[in-house]
This record gives structure tokens, C-alpha cells and sequence, in this order.
């Protein structure tokens, strides 16, 4: 799917409009991220979240947009890099 939408950094709309927050350690990951560039939405093996987005050459993990992330796993996945 296309990106329809990427203007937070954290939030990123696909043209099926939903929505996704990315993980604020993966935000970098998305800077050279495109209206064409194709993602696609796949599972995450992770604690803070189990959906990814790929594509760009990157995975990042994502939670639906208005859901707030888990301060614990969290905090500990940014304590590992």
C-alpha cells in the first residue's frame, strides 16, 4: 500500500486509511519514507508492538493510531537500542 499520509512523524496513514503510530525508537527509520514507497503491513515478533510496516529497505514497529504504547516494553526495548 501506498503512504496517503506521513505528516507527524509518528503518524503514518496508508491509502486504505488506516492509521499507525510508530514506535518513537523507529521514527528515524521512516525520514526517507515517500508517498510511493510501498508498505505493507506484517507481523512484528516484539515486545512494544506485533505489527510492523515494511518497506523503503526497513521494518518498524507500529500500533494503531490513538493507542497508547506500553511504558514498560518501551522503555526497555530504547535501554537495548
Amino acid at each position: 500500500m501506498k503512504i496517503r499520509s506521513h505528516s507527524e512523524s509518528h503518524i503514518v496513514e496508508l491509502e486504505d486509511g488506516s492509521q499507525w503510530q510508530v514506535f518513537p525508537g523507529d521514527l528515524d527509520l521512516t525520514l526517507a519514507w515517500k508517498p510511493e514507497t510501498d508498505l505493507t503491513v506484517a507481523a512484528a515478533d516484539d515486545d512494544a508492538a506485533s505489527p510492523a510496516l515494511v518497506g523503503g529497505g526497513v521494518k518498524v514497529r507500529v500500533i494503531p493510531a490513538g493507542e497508547s504504547w506500553p511504558v514498560r516494553e518501551v522503555k526497555d526495548a530504547l535501554k537495548q537500542g
